[in-house]
């Protein structure tokens, strides 16, 4: 499956590709033979790269998931920071079921996305209103396509796991957790959106 506005990418890859590829069958010239090969990668990358392969996440009312696929980078205070390399799925869900308060865009700078001063780039602030508290998803994009989507609007009821948007080509994902809840992740762990638990609730520990 691929990801949700992301088939105008692709459409002209595929064209661009066949142009290519008719143009060098008709007159044989090398230079387009390399262009074709090119932007075959190219149209290979792109599909890979839109990928949206599907989640099972477990509807969990004591405790949070990932936002994003990639590499816990920073986890301090009540806030858990996850990178998304270029070869990470770039769909971002929901950490917890909510209501979505408000949807804050900020346009910024050009920063590397696992910079901690890449918090100044392009971002897009989703406040989901939880049982939990107010829970902050920040999408914040990388240095390559600074083009953050939204799959949401304010108002929106969510479940946790739900798609809420993605970040194109490299970009990092911050999620601020509930004082109620124990973070359970580290620095250096692998996550993945909707499946991996990075917060749960400090009573409900304790019951087990």
């Amino acid at each position: 499956m691929l990801a949700k506005d992301s088939l105008s990418w692709v459409v002209t890859v595929v064209i661009l590709t066949g142009i290519f590829l008719t143009a060098a069958f008709l007159t044989g010239i090398d230079l387009i033979w390399y262009l074709f090969y090119l932007f075959l990668f190219l149209t290979v990358f792109v599909i890979w790269f839109f990928r949206d392969p599907d989640r099972t996440t477990k509807i969990c009312d004591h405790c949070m998931f990932s936002a994003a696929d990639g590499k816990v980078i920073d986890v301090s205070g009540q806030r858990v920071c996850v990178f998304m390399n270029v070869h990470n799925v770039h769909v971002n869900r929901a950490p917890i079921s909510g209501v979505v308060k408000s949807i804050t865009h900020k346009k910024g700078g050009y920063l590397p996305a696992f910079y901690k001063d890449s918090e100044r780039n392009e971002r897009t602030v989703t406040v989901i209103k939880s049982s939990h508290g107010d829970v902050n998803v920040t999408q914040i994009a990388g240095v390559m396509v600074r083009r953050i989507v939204s799959y949401v609007n304010v108002g929106d009821e969510l479940v946790n796991g739900e798609k809420i948007g993605m970040i194109r080509f490299g970009s990092r994902v911050d999620v601020t957790i509930p004082e109620d809840l124990d973070i359970t992740c580290k620095v250096g762990d692998r996550v993945y959106a909707g499946e991996t638990v990075i917060a749960k609730e400090k009573v409900f520990k304790v019951r087990k």
